[in-house]
């Protein structure tokens, strides 16, 4: 899917396919690891479920490979499937973005965070089979970077026409459901939330979607710390001391708040640092 309505030249360079490189590795690394799995299962139903799924049991025995091919895991043949069509819908358009370094750190904070995300979520009798998690951070950096962007018929074949941003709000819900309706055996939707945030908080950090409270806050201190570095001592007496020493003339110095007392302080040191 091209983001503008331009046809490519036939001289352009095939930029978009090589930014690909990395979402064909993880699908072919998925893949090869469904296909084991079969096989695994095949010959030994429990071994996946025990040895490769994550679970408390796991974590308290110390197999700390569970962490790596948990992320690999599926539980069905139809998880595998939906996995594998939302991650190359999806992430062709995220890595192209994002660029190859980020896609990649983008998927695997997802699976990491579905994977701490159950531990928390869900009973210890659960087996997770996470593959999901990086998925899921997938598709919410992308409703997150292309909130309104209609997936139509060209993406997922839907009658109707949905945004991205609604698709992520309907996917969280239905992982919220899952989480409490489903909690034993193995399960895959336990890496999902995780996954969700992780893909949120990433996508923010790179500068996309709406900043968010934290990053407002942190906006205003940096703006008001350059601020106070470009004032010399007179306009900062003048524009910040002046009205808190009308205050304590008016009300007595008690009535200073913590954030006036400490400009009070760097008054001291505009004066103490003026040659």
């Amino acid at each position: 899917m091209r983001l503008s309505g331009r046809k490519t030249p036939s001289f352009a360079r095939p930029w978009a396919q090589q930014q690909r490189l990395i979402l064909l590795a993880l699908i072919v690394l998925n893949t090869s690891a469904y296909v084991a799995h079969v096989f695994l299962n095949a010959y030994d139903p429990e071994f996946a479920r025990a040895y490769l799924g994550l679970s408390k049991a796991g974590v308290e025995n110390a197999y700390a490979w569970q962490f790596v091919t948990a992320a690999l895991m599926h539980a069905s043949v139809w998880h595998f499937l939906g996995n594998t069509i939302v991650l190359y819908l999806l992430g062709r358009d995220v890595e192209c973005i994002i660029g190859q370094r980020h896609f990649l750190l983008l998927y695997v904070a997802g699976a990491a965070a579905g994977e701490l995300g159950h531990l928390f979520l869900m009973p210890a009798t659960t087996v997770l089979f996470g593959a999901s998690g990086g998925v899921a951070a997938v598709l919410i950096a992308y409703a997150t970077i292309l909130p309104e962007l209609e997936l139509t018929s060209t993406r997922f074949l839907l009658p109707v026409r949905l945004k991205a941003k609604h698709l992520a709000y309907t996917a969280c819900a239905v992982g919220v459901l899952l989480v409490f309706l489903d909690r034993a055996a193995a399960v895959m939707h336990g890496a999902f939330l995780g996954g969700c945030a992780a893909g949120w908080l990433y996508a923010h950090l790179l500068g996309f979607g709406r900043p968010s409270r934290m990053q407002r806050a942190l906006h205003r201190h940096r703006a008001a710390s350059e601020r106070y570095e470009r004032m010399d001592a007179e306009q900062f007496i003048a524009e910040e001391v002046d009205p808190l020493l009308e205050k304590i003339s008016r009300t007595g110095i008690a009535s200073l708040t913590r954030a006036e007392r400490r400009t009070l302080a760097k008054a001291r040191e505009k004066l103490a640092a003026k040659p």
